[in-house]
């Protein structure tokens, strides 16, 4: 019996599309060969729907105790918000704009099967003007062809959202099948598009949602013509005679981004002289930005110059980008409270995971970091004291997997630093543990921070404002004014001796500031060297370390 488009059916629509795409994902990343074959886009997708569900779920518990659901466009905003936030890779951050505008449509209209239609057609149209240089034969065709196929049945007046959605998703299974003779790369290696094939499991589990029936058929081969049923290793040589691109940028870059239009409208003309596979998708101050560049650290200063970047995600995709990468030998993955070290880290060889203020990152991330690696060894650096817990539970987690872990006692960016400095991969595993290990240990760590009320310290009472010096997680020193409670910082650390004073700025603080530090060390502490970050972390202006 066919059901209403409104908060239930959006509910179930997002518990179909996750059990479908956790049925397919396997299937879609092995015929992921564009636009790079890094066999993800499934993985990507299922990840993205499952954010989205999450917050739908949200929305459904905040109208828990007064026993009424949430109307449609309070759950379809859920999903799209829940999608914008957690969206993974090209093809997830393509969905997330396909969700955003169904929205635009369905916010502001009943849940008729004309309104459906309508729906789809814009998150096409959106989805298009997300990708800064679109191609045929990808989601992008896909999402038009179901949007077609919507509105030429909704021109009924007696269909309804069950049947729009079923069209839909029929149009969208049909293009699919053609995307092979659309796109050179798909045709070579014998495949269907990656992305579209998500989309189409997707567009299956809202016409099973609105039919009140689940079919039978797998929701991403139901199509005239079924998926290539290539094996993994085939589609990899494929990949590496030419239907990926080994000479393509170096690595993939997402951020979430708090800006306006125009800063995103600067950005865009930016970042795509950088790299390729550009997509922002968002609006009203809150965006998702996707590309692949060669100089991470470029394409997050440029999200810094833009407004405030944060859930930095920095994927590199290895020497041959093929479908299935190598596995490397080993590798570090490292957490950072700022965008400029999860650059830093990304170009040292590091896979980052940025973390905003108050936003500490879940076993779960730190466990997707290390697959992400695509290593046998990794070395995890939580660089803060309160995510040794955290870091040690994803650790046990990827051991399980078979991935040989090793916690590195981290508590400060500035001895994850010293870590990887001396990080090397060609050396023994346990040797390369001691060394690393050794490495932080010999780093004193202090952080310069505001305190935000008044309250009582190692160091005596602090006012709301104070200028707060901590050195190894206490309170040492009082001031008002951040260069000389630096320098005092500075004066009591090295007291005790020191070879080398890394500075790391935070956002918004100017680089005067370490020019006046850097004098202080020179002209106080003879053979002591001082280098510096932009590290572009909001919590705390300055982070100090002591070799």
């Amino acid at each position: 019996m066919p059901h209403p488009l409104d908060a239930a059916a959006v509910r179930s629509w997002c518990g179909l599309a996750l059990e479908a795409l956790g049925r397919e994902r396997e299937r879609i990343d092995a015929i992921n060969v564009y636009p790079v074959a890094d066999g993800d886009t499934g993985t990507n997708l299922y990840l993205t729907l499952e954010s989205a569900a999450r917050a739908v779920e949200a929305a459904f518990d905040g109208h828990g105790s007064a026993g009424t659901a949430p109307r449609l466009t309070d759950a379809i905003g859920a999903m799209a918000h829940g999608a914008l936030i957690g969206a993974r890779g090209n093809s997830g951050t393509i969905l997330a704009q396909l969700l955003r505008g169904m929205t635009e449509v369905l916010a502001a209209a009943d849940g008729s099967g004309d309104a459906l239609g309508q729906a789809l057609r814009r998150a096409a149209a959106s989805a298009y003007e997300a990708v800064a240089h679109p191609v045929e034969g990808t989601v992008l065709t896909v999402a038009t062809a179901a949007a077609d196929a919507a509105a030429k049945c909704a021109a009924d007046p007696a269909a309804g959202p069950a049947e729009v959605a079923r069209a839909a998703h029929e149009g969208a299974s049909a293009a699919l099948q053609a995307t092979p003779g659309q796109l050179a790369v798909l045709g070579r290696a014998g495949v269907v598009d990656a992305g579209g094939c998500g989309l189409v499991a997707v567009l299956g589990a809202l016409a099973d949602a609105l039919c009140g029936e689940v079919s039978a058929t797998p929701v991403a081969v139901r199509a005239d013509a079924p998926l290539p049923q290539a094996a993994g290793c085939e589609l990899a040589g494929r990949a590496a005679d030419g239907c990926g691109d080994p000479d393509g940028p170096a690595f993939e870059v997402i951020y979430l981004l708090e800006a306006g239009d125009a800063a995103v409208a600067r950005l865009r003309d930016r970042l795509d002289g950088l790299g390729d596979s550009l997509v922002v998708v968002g609006g009203d101050g809150l965006w998702n930005v996707h590309v692949h560049v060669d100089d991470a650290g470029a394409a997050v200063e440029a999200g810094i110059e833009a407004g405030r970047p944060y859930r930095i995600q920095i994927t590199h995709f290895g020497g041959a980008r093929i479908k299935e990468p190598a596995m490397t030998a080993r590798a570090v993955v490292a957490v950072v409270p700022g965008a400029g070290l999860a650059g830093l880290c990304a170009q040292a060889g590091a896979t980052p995971v940025a973390v905003r203020p108050g936003e500490p990152p879940a076993s779960g991330e730190l466990v997707q970091a290390i697959r992400q690696a695509r290593a046998r060894e990794v070395m995890l650096l939580p660089n803060d004291p309160d995510l040794r817990h955290t870091a040690a539970a994803a650790a046990e987690q990827a051991r399980t997997e078979g991935v040989r872990v090793a916690l590195i006692p981290t508590r400060s960016a500035v001895q994850g630093i010293a870590a990887l400095a001396v990080h090397e991969p060609g050396r023994s595993f346990d040797e390369d543990v001691v060394a690393m290990t050794a490495a932080a240990g010999a780093t004193r760590y202090a952080e310069l921070a505001v305190a935000e009320r008044q309250s009582w310290t190692m160091a005596g009472v602090c006012q709301a404002g104070d200028i707060l010096g901590l050195i190894d997680g206490d309170v040492a020193v009082i001031g008002s004014d951040l260069v000389p409670t630096a320098r005092t910082v500075l004066d009591r650390m090295l007291s005790a001796g020191g070879e080398m004073v890394t500075l790391v700025l935070g956002a918004g603080v100017p680089d005067a500031v370490a020019e006046r530090l850097e004098r202080h060390v020179r002209a106080r502490h003879l053979a002591v060297d001082t280098v510096v970050y932009h590290g572009g972390q909001h919590a705390v202006p300055l982070l100090i370390g002591v070799e």
